[in-house]
């Protein structure tokens, strides 16, 4: 999941359509004798950056756990359950509405055997998941083979120094197929040819994040906090130094000070806990509680129940030390003491953006974040002062910085909520289901416009104050966005909002009827169908487990456009490889020199995404004549409707 300040972070996993085969989980294997007529298979995992391995024992329910199986184990029986030893990692999954637990970087699974007879003969495999934040690998198997003599017998017969045996090996695909027939035939570069290399780059999510951080900076600027300290400090720089060229440096080098003080915070808590842990920080649940009742707090300051301000006396150390140095340590310390004197209007926004960009995942993000922040909150004191009569044309202090404290506080409580809502799911309290939540916002932004309006006055307000024409607007905004948000109670999607609401599984009261749903869940089937119709195919190679696919049904497959195009114009054929369902006779194929028995329904359609077209990896859509070849490139976890509108459309064509 992804904790977030305005609507368009959603756009930031935005992950490449290119098929491309995907191997980021790399094992071996060995067995240690315990020399008391037991032993241990150990699988040991290193993991690539970015990905994870879930743990053993997670249910029916989740992602693929890590499990153990055995084809044959002559002389030998298992003994107890496989066993998981690493950093695990607990974390809540909002679209398995249940806790998960994974391990990055390196995990080892054991699985204790006792031996039975004195001679052994063992072929087994462990099972296991891998994801990363754009896809999910198919069920992967990791296989052991090996014979000879048990520790039951005399120990002496047993070598005391006897090498550990690494004879695992991760399936990789060849070209090779499961039936003999031309569906089967592989197009993996007739795919590369329709894909080309137009494929977005993650620096595109770190420029939404600097523009997320710029526009945190610029809300701050208008606050009480800061605003009035602008026209104070550039007077007092002007009037310090006759020369005003000295004053503009003395006042750029204050901005550049406000830019290094902001970015130094960004980079000082990516070092102390690292973007992983930020990520699992910002998912968990009582983070979540603590963050709520931190913002429901600053928004009653900010509606007038009480200040929140820091010590005095730091900032007066920090303003006495400013005053006894000279030179650059000076202008520095000035610019500290802002920092401190404003937090009560930038500490909120800081820890939106904090917690927004913890969850991308990138150790770089809080610090771009930042830089944007500061870099906004900058601007003024040099524009003012190589400007200075620009001074007397800026907006005094007044009662509308009062109305934009007003209107943080109600958009923090708004988003209090979201993070309530997290905790709510974890624990299973079932007090914040999506209709109360969309209720409880209702209520917010529409008592948001009546404050705007002028209908609704708190302590601190003027009862002169009458609302000017940017009030109205928003009022205006707000009032609407409130109407919008009402359907939503009876089960409209109300995508604008879907990252911020609880799923729809919560909704007690649903009248949305929109649903698109493969006819087809076998690949020969539904290519006959295709035959039968003369229709392009669609093949959605997706899993029970994973978590992207879902949010591509739910964030696109929605959309009207979409579904009357999947329902009417194309044959629909989802394949999950992760179905248990075994194969009435298992089917027997070669991988990289070695055998392989498919054994259940989604080993065959694994099998026939890695053979035929080159991916390994889910959601992972592709579009195909009647005979078995591409009509358009391939494509993967993307939320851009109007882009998968255009991706059906080329296969059409």
């Amino acid at each position: 999941m992804k904790k977030l300040l305005t609507i368009w972070m959603l756009l930031v996993a935005f992950v490449a359509a290119k098929a491309q085969m995907m191997d980021p989980v790399h094992f071996t294997t060995q067995m240690k004798d315990l020399k008391n007529g037991e032993a241990e298979l150990v699988f040991k995992a290193t993991i690539d950056a970015g990905w994870h391995v879930y743990s053993t024992g997670l249910g029916n329910d989740g992602p693929i756990s890590a499990s153990f199986h055995k084809n044959k184990m002559d002389g030998a029986e298992p003994v107890g359950k496989l066993q998981a030893h690493g950093k695990e990692i607990k974390q809540f999954d909002k679209l398995f509405e249940m806790e998960v637990r994974y391990f990055e970087q390196a995990v080892t699974f054991v699985q204790k055997i006792k031996f039975t007879k004195p001679q052994y003969d063992i072929d087994c495999y462990i099972e296991y998941g891998a994801c990363n934040d754009q896809a999910c690998l198919p069920p992967s198997e990791v296989t052991f083979k090996q014979s000879g003599k048990s520790s039951i017998e005399e120990e002496a017969s047993v070598p005391k120094d006897a090498p550990e045996v690494d004879t695992a090996k991760v399936v990789a695909p060849v070209d090779s197929a499961v039936v003999a027939n031309d569906l089967w035939t592989p197009v993996v570069s007739e795919l590369q040819a329709f894909n080309g290399n137009a494929a977005p780059t993650e620096s595109m999510a770190l420029w939404l994040i600097f523009i997320e951080g710029l526009l945190g900076g610029f809300i701050a600027l208008f606050t009480p906090c800061v605003w009035p300290i602008i026209p104070m400090t550039v007077s007092f720089f002007l009037k310090r130094n006759k020369d005003r060229s000295k004053a503009i440096r003395e006042a750029t080098t204050y901005g550049a000070s406000i830019v290094v003080i902001y970015v130094l915070l960004g980079l000082a808590v990516t070092l102390l806990f690292g973007a992983s842990a930020l990520n699992a920080l910002a998912t968990n649940a009582v983070f979540n509680i603590f963050f709520c009742l931190l913002l429901v707090v600053f928004a009653a300051s900010f509606l007038g129940a009480f200040e929140i301000t820091l010590p005095a006396s730091w900032s007066t150390k920090i303003d006495e030390k400013s005053e006894s140095t000279t030179g650059l340590l000076s202008i520095f310390l000035m610019a500290f003491t802002l920092a401190l004197v404003s937090f009560s209007c930038t500490g909120p926004i800081i820890g939106f953006l904090l917690v927004a960009v913890s969850t991308q995942g990138s150790i770089v993000a809080p610090t771009i974040g930042m830089l944007g922040f500061a870099i906004a909150l900058a601007i003024p004191f040099t524009l003012f002062a190589m400007f200075p009569s620009l001074l007397k044309s800026a907006p005094k202090s007044g009662g509308w910085m009062n109305a934009i404290k007003v209107t943080l506080g109600f958009i923090e409580l708004a988003f209090a909520l979201k993070f309530l809502s997290v905790a709510d799911l974890a624990y299973g309290w079932h007090i914040l289901d999506r209709e109360v939540f969309l209720s409880l916002w209702i209520v917010i932004f529409g008592l948001l416009g009546a404050y705007l309006l002028g209908w609704l006055k708190f302590p601190h307000d003027d009862d002169k104050h009458r609302t000017n024409v940017p009030q109205f607007f928003l009022a205006m905004a707000s009032l609407a966005f409130t109407i919008y948000m009402i359907p939503g109670l009876w089960g409209a999607p109300l995508k604008a909002i879907s990252a911020f609401a609880p799923p729809m599984s919560t909704q007690d009261f649903n009248l949305q009827k929109t649903v698109t749903e493969a006819k087809y869940k076998d690949y020969e089937q539904g290519m006959a169908a295709a035959k039968a119709e003369h229709k392009p195919v669609i093949i959605d190679f997706t899993g029970f487990g994973c978590v992207n696919c879902r949010k591509m049904e739910a964030a696109v497959w929605s959309d009207p456009q979409v579904a009357d195009i999947l329902n009417n114009k194309y044959i629909l054929i989802s394949l999950y490889v992760d179905d248990k369902t075994p194969l009435a006779t298992p089917i027997e194929v070669e991988e990289n020199g070695q055998k392989r028995t498919l054994r259940t329904v989604g080993d065959k359609w694994s099998y026939l995404q890695r053979v035929k077209f080159g991916a390994n990896a889910q959601p992972f859509y592709v579009l195909l004549n009647e005979e078995g070849h591409p009509l358009a490139g391939s494509r993967s976890y993307d939320e851009d409707i109007q882009g998968y509108i255009e991706f059906l459309n080329k296969g059409l064509k």
